[in-house]
């Protein structure tokens, strides 16, 4: 395994890259802000655009690692960052990688997510080296868990009360893909 970093990806109607200070506002306003967005996440509703500005500011500098993976979604036709794709976990040892995703409300049940996905897939195993990729979603969001299978990865078990999200501690669903099941 080799880590490379957030490194630009390009998809048919996506481009995947770092973020930057200058997003602040497209991402406040595409989905930080936003109750329904961050339901099942484990972080608040951000209230302003400077809760947004201080995150993007930690992630900037955790660029500079090439160990750290979290990319804006980027739709090219608005050329704005809507959503970001991330690894949350990982073991080198193992090498595994958990992915976590977060999208604007507008552009749910798009396809946008799936593709996103699908291209971080691509550039872990065929790039990085990574041999399992996995992801969870909460009950109660099965729309999460429809992107996991339309990506090829396989439901492995239900672990209850393992997720602490804004709804309260939640049961997960898990999935995960092997290299050698990439297609």
């Amino acid at each position: 395994m080799e880590h490379l970093g957030t490194k630009e990806l390009i998809t048919d109607r996506l481009i995947l890259r770092k973020l930057k200070i200058e997003d602040a506002e497209n991402v406040f306003k595409n989905w930080t802000n936003d109750d329904n967005v961050t339901e099942y996440l484990s972080w608040p509703t951000h209230k302003d655009i400077d809760s947004t500005k201080h995150v993007l500011n930690n992630w900037i500098k955790k660029y500079e690692n090439k160990d750290f993976y979290l990319w804006g979604i980027v739709l090219k036709d608005i050329n704005e960052p809507i959503g970001t794709i991330s690894v949350i976990g990982n073991s080198d040892k193992e090498k595994i990688v958990r992915i976590g995703y977060c999208i604007g409300k507008k552009w749910w049940k798009k396809g946008i997510t799936t593709e996103a996905f699908k291209r971080i897939i691509e550039y872990f195993f065929m790039e990085v080296g990574i041999n399992r990729i996995e992801a969870k979603h909460v009950t109660g969001n099965e729309n999460s868990g429809k992107v996991m299978m339309n990506c090829g990865l396989k439901y492995e078990g239900l672990m209850k009360q393992e997720h602490l999200c804004n709804k309260g501690l939640l049961d997960t669903k898990n999935y995960a893909i092997l290299k050698e099941d990439y297609k």
